[in-house]
């Protein structure tokens, strides 16, 4: 199982339709919207492959500037 954690920036004014959509996503455990550079914050949990599903599914939904991905690791 891979979990990571995706940084999102939004267009203005597209914030509730882009969180709505991403939080209909399976492999989405969490949302949390943000103040800052970032708008929100999506926590994945999944066996599919993470790039995948950020470049198919989380940037393609219309709204989304920008991700940043960050996997967690085993220490």
């Amino acid at each position: 199982m891979s979990i990571a954690f995706v940084l999102i920036s939004i267009i203005p004014g597209k914030e509730h339709e882009v969180y709505n959509k991403i939080y209909q996503l399976e492999y989405i455990v969490e949302v949390h919207p943000l103040l800052g550079q970032y708008d929100m914050i999506a926590k994945i949990d999944s066996e599919k492959d993470i790039g995948n599903l950020v470049i198919n599914d989380l940037r393609t939904i219309n709204g989304v500037l920008d991700t940043k991905t960050l996997m967690e690791i085993k220490l």
